[in-house]
Order: structure tokens, then sequence, then C-alpha cells
């Protein structure tokens, strides 16, 4: 009903796939939008600023995107369409970009080592997924992302942003022979190509592990995990609902219940699945004190026990199955 379309297409092209080239899929993705057909940067930004439209592009573990928002009326779609098609089909991977980019790259992962946050995330991804690819850190590290080369970014696009390699997600204003037309029309500057290759299986960690690291902060970042499950599970409802009773619900789930109204020992704790092409993470998170860390996991790990071996009451169970339907449609606008 509103006079706009979201254009989402999207590669197998995460950083499962970066190889022996850690952080290739990131700095790829990056550049996409920086220069691309011969317009600079600063043009594409222009353009579509000047549409009234929203570009942007990004990666995960999984894969690489691109994205689109922009008004539905042919004024306006057509050349953002237009735009989109070049970022994705015809990038400059030019050396300046390319410099600019690692350097500003050098610099986040720098700030990020010193989040709490964010190293307990790598780590609890290594912990987990031990050599698979999905341990591997997104953006690399400062080394890795110093020994990438322009023709590591030109070899990674290739063999991965290909028509048999994307997704495309249309969502908007237009009709089924609309959106055909617009999957053609963003599509046709790319190879054909091949589908990449699935990522192997996921083994679960033969037993647990506990690591502590040491970071000058009054906060603790506590972390739990093992593997969860895959896109398409057919477990997925009843999983999410299950995570929804015991931290997936905010305020109102049993974690919460427990470490932070009962107990006082973090301001916020919630667990959630993370489904990905092989078995995702699942997460337990909270923040608390340096002086209250041994309380407040042992509380979450008894959370975890206790509804693995009783599972929800019959009230929590409606009371979820409630909140998820009724908050459907906001979800979705």
């Amino acid at each position: 009903g509103l006079p706009m379309v979201d254009v989402n297409i999207t590669f197998a092209a995460g950083s499962a796939r970066d190889g022996d080239r850690p952080g290739v899929a990131n700095m790829t993705s990056i550049l996409l939008d920086k220069g691309a057909a011969g317009m600079s940067a600063n043009e594409i930004a222009q353009r579509v600023e000047s549409l009234g439209a929203e570009l942007s592009t990004s990666s995960a573990r999984d894969m690489g995107w691109a994205e689109l928002r922009t008004l539905s009326d042919a004024a306006h779609l057509e050349p953002a369409l237009a735009i989109l098609a070049k970022v994705i089909g015809s990038p400059d991977f030019n050396k300046k970009d390319f410099e600019r980019e690692r350097k500003r790259t050098l610099v986040a992962i720098q700030r990020s080592e010193q989040s709490a946050a964010t190293v307990a995330s790598n780590e609890i991804f290594h912990a987990v997924y031990g050599d698979h690819p999905y341990a591997s850190r997104p953006t690399g590290t400062i080394e890795e992302v110093k020994a990438l080369t322009l023709d590591d970014i030109k070899a990674f696009y290739q063999r991965y942003y290909v028509a048999r390699n994307a997704v495309i997600g249309i969502v908007g204003d237009l009709d089924r022979k609309q959106a055909e037309q617009l999957a053609v029309t963003i599509t046709r500057g790319l190879s054909e190509g091949e589908r990449a290759k699935k990522l192997p299986e996921v083994s679960a960690p033969e037993k647990g592990t506990l690591k502590r690291i040491k970071h000058p902060a009054t906060q603790s970042q506590v972390q739990m995990a093992i593997p969860g499950m895959r896109r398409g599970d057919p477990d997925y409802f009843t999983l999410y609902v299950g995570n929804h009773i015991l931290g997936g619900s905010g305020l109102v789930s049993r974690l919460s219940d427990e470490v932070r109204e009962k107990r006082g020992l973090s301001y916020s704790v919630s667990s959630y699945l993370s489904p990905m092409e092989q078995d995702g993470p699942y997460l337990f998170s909270l923040q608390t004190r340096n002086d209250q860390v041994e309380e407040a996991l042992n509380v979450m790990r008894d959370t975890l026990e206790k509804f693995v071996d009783e599972g929800p009451t019959e009230k929590e169970l409606q009371s979820s199955k409630k909140n998820i339907t009724g908050g459907f449609a906001l979800r979705v606008d």
C-alpha cells in the first residue's frame, strides 16, 4: 500500500568463503559502492540521495549483500535500480579506494579490540567452531587485512558475485511481472558463474570449556554458546518459541527474571538462535560487575539446565505464543 520498493540481493559470499585470505569478503562488500562504472563514491551517494533512495552494501559470515529502498514510480525506481545494477555489476575496485577503505577497516579493528563485547564474541566463535570457517573473524585481524591485495578483492568478487550465486528479495508496490523485470534489470551486468559450494557441516564441541580474558573494564561480558540450527531447520518454530520463553522475550523472559529481577546481577541478559547455512550459534549473553561474574554465570547455567530438564509451564507457553503472534504484524510492516 506504500509507494515504495525494497530490494535485497544476497550472495553466498561471506567471510566463511575467505579461505586463505581472511577479511577479503568484508573488504569486497565495503568497496562495492565506493566506485562503480566510473562513478566515485561521492557521485554514487549524491545520485542516490537526489532520488530520496537508500543504498547500502555489507557482509556477514554467510553472505554479502546490497540493499536498495526507493520510491516505486518510474521516475525514481528506474534510475535507482540502474545505480544498484552498476554497484553490484561494475564495481571499479581502484587502488585509491582500496587503500582508503583498508585504512578505515584497520582503525575499526583497533577500536573493536577495545570492546569487551567484541573480544568475547570473537573468542566464543573460535571456541564453538574450532577449525570450521565460521570461527574466523569476518573483518580479519590487523595483520590479515594488511596482507590483502587488490587482486584478492577482484578474484573474490569474480568468483562469488555472480548470478548463479545470488538470491533476490523484492517487497513493495509492484506486481509479479514488474518484479521479474526488476530482477533481470539489476542482474544483467553479472556474469553467470556458479553457485558457491556448500560449507562443511558443523560438529558440536566434544566438551565444554571456560575461558577468562582480562580486560580493563569495570563490567564483564559473559557469553555462553553452542552450535544451534541452520536455516530451514524443521524444528525452527519449536526452538524459537522455547527460546522466547527462556531468554528471547526481553524483560519478561525466564533468564531476565532470574538474573535481573530476582538478583539484580545484570541490566540485560538474553539468549538467541542465529540460523545460518550450517548450524549457527545458540548464544547466551549478559554484562555484570566484575565481582558478580561467578554468581551471574552460575544463575545463567542453572536457569538453562532447569529449562532443559523441566520445560516451560503452560502459562509461560501460552503467554509466549500470544506475544509472538500478537506482535507479528508489527515485525513485518
